[in-house]
């Protein structure tokens, strides 16, 4: 493999890394599920093992309505391993608050002083439709 394919795995791993924070926060959930192969898995950080696009999608979609969230993903590592596979670790901060709040004018609203910090374990293979999650381990290391 050359340089510049590495790279270019790299980079598409990267992205959906950042694409799953995005979906996630933004509540689109089909968006989500499609960042991951048909069979791939979510381990969620309580132990819970979700399968397949659809019941990654629908688990999403039954959370709390009313939180809003921001995940902050810092020290992003993709490890080539292939052609066709390649895994991750990346550190996540997530803030939340309550929707419902009241916004402070233009600063937005207040987040909950509890912050969690935690991290994704990704591995990614290379499908027909490009490179998908094919399993995530995300757990929690700390909160304030």
């Amino acid at each position: 493999m050359t340089d510049t394919e590495t790279l270019l795995i790299e980079r598409a791993c990267e992205k959906l890394v950042i694409d799953s924070a995005t979906f996630n926060d933004h509540k689109d959930w089909p968006a989500l599920a499609g960042l991951y192969t048909q069979d791939g898995t979510v381990q969620r950080p309580n132990g819970e093992v979700i399968r397949g696009r659809a019941e990654i999608e629908t688990s999403y979609a039954a959370g709390p309505t009313n939180r809003l969230t921001r995940h902050a993903c810092a020290n992003l590592r993709v490890h080539v391993d292939s052609s066709r596979e390649a895994h991750a670790t990346t550190v996540v901060i997530i803030y939340f608050c309550d929707a419902n709040n009241t916004p402070n004018g233009h600063m937005g609203i207040r987040a909950n002083e509890s912050h969690l910090i935690g991290e994704f374990e990704d591995t990614f293979q290379r499908t027909e439709d490009g490179w998908r999650i094919s399993a995530r381990i995300a757990r929690m290391i700390m909160h304030t």
